[in-house]
């Protein structure tokens, strides 16, 4: 792209910024901390003061006091489709957009749409709403935030399938936490005020532990801290001196390892609210007639979380992944450069190399760090 083409499209992304609608997400440690409660008090707000707002999904799980909250507040109608013999409801996006009101309020952002929707998320059903000129309401509990999918299976057990990526947090306008303590999130499940009676007793014994919570609480509000100094970051004026970082991820065929690699990096990449790459060295023993088709699969798999958590993929061909790593980071200005934590036999048989001597070298030479992630 030309530098003329750039200061075009550059244009471009302010007046469709200009155009877009606000988006607030209110974010909780888990389910029943009140998030669906407080989008409700101030949809009533709202409308109060001659806003006009409208329901666009709200999932009120029969809960008593969140139910009362809909009187008087203005619903779009439930778009009806039939999956697998069974009438179902979703969202109704177009509806939404036709209506056009103010504001809208979105339950549920990490939800999967059922087959046939136009889009597969409902994350994706709010960027659609945002961009035709309509503030956004919506709410998120932490363990759906993608980058922090292994930390939250380390504390629960429990692997999330429906997850957001951190770049559509990152498109927040405003990020509230819901905070209560351990003791009275507890309290309102033994009250029935989260679950059914029948699912009270399951739920204490698995994710509303107390020590659960208590990191679940940690993250959520390290999560909403972060969203703050990135809006700082960004929006303060810095000294012309201040080093714009880029961070170049450097993954192998090892699934897990990757995975890693790539949440740790996004989650540095939105703290700066820097771009960041993905880097895959094909070396000739993984060539494609060559490499296990499962590896081939778990690739494909990191490259397209990747993408969803911002990245741009570099796949590359070379028999040596050290210098290709130094050529890419070189070319692409990186100033960080971040790999899992090899296996101890692995590692003393890359220290042994002149070719690791080397590429901390040349990376010490450029001024680039090397952070090592587990």
């Amino acid at each position: 792209m030309s530098d003329k083409d750039k200061t075009a499209q550059h244009f471009l992304d302010l007046i469709k910024k200009s155009r877009r609608g606000k988006f607030k997400v209110y974010i909780g440690m888990s389910a029943g901390v009140g998030k669906t409660y407080r989008m409700l008090q101030e949809a009533n707000t709202l409308l109060r003061n001659g806003i006009d707002v409208m329901i666009g999904y709200i999932e009120t799980h029969n809960r008593k006091e969140t139910h009362a909250l809909l009187d008087g507040l203005p619903i779009v109608p439930r778009r009806k489709l039939f999956y697998k013999g069974k009438e179902l409801d979703e969202m109704d996006v177009q509806a939404i957009i036709n209506l056009r009101p103010e504001v809208v309020i979105v339950d549920e952002l990490a939800h999967t749409n059922i087959e046939g929707s136009k889009n597969e998320k409902r994350w994706q059903d709010v960027l659609d709403i945002l961009s035709a000129g309509i503030n956004v309401i919506s709410a998120i509990n932490i363990q759906h935030i993608e980058s922090l999918n292994e930390e939250v299976k380390k504390i629960t057990g429990i692997e999330v399938k429906e997850r957001v990526p951190d770049s559509v947090l990152a498109q927040a306008d405003e990020v509230v936490n819901i905070d209560l303590t351990a003791e009275e999130l507890i309290t309102r499940l033994k009250e029935g005020k989260i679950y059914q009676a029948e699912k009270i007793e399951t739920a204490l014994q698995n994710f509303f532990k107390s020590d659960h919570i208590l990191q679940l609480r940690e993250l959520a509000l390290k999560e909403v801290a972060s969203q703050v100094e990135r809006k700082v970051e960004t929006e303060v004026t810095k000294p012309n001196s201040f080093r714009h970082e880029r961070f170049l991820a450097c993954i192998s065929s090892n699934e897990n390892t990757a995975r890693t690699v790539i949440r740790k990096t996004a989650r540095l990449a939105n703290y700066y609210h820097s771009k960041w790459y993905l880097l895959y060295v094909q070396t000739p023993k993984e060539s494609p007639d060559k490499i296990p088709l499962d590896k081939q699969r778990h690739l494909i798999n990191n490259f397209k979380l990747a993408t969803e958590l911002g990245a741009e993929i570099i796949k590359i061909e070379s028999p040596s992944v050290s210098r290709a790593i130094v050529e890419q980071a070189s070319e692409r200005k990186i100033t960080t450069i971040c790999i899992g934590k090899p296996h101890i036999s692995l590692l003393k048989i890359i220290i042994a190399t002149n070719i690791f001597n080397e590429l901390l070298k040349k990376l010490s030479a450029n001024d680039i760090d090397l952070v090592i992630l587990s």
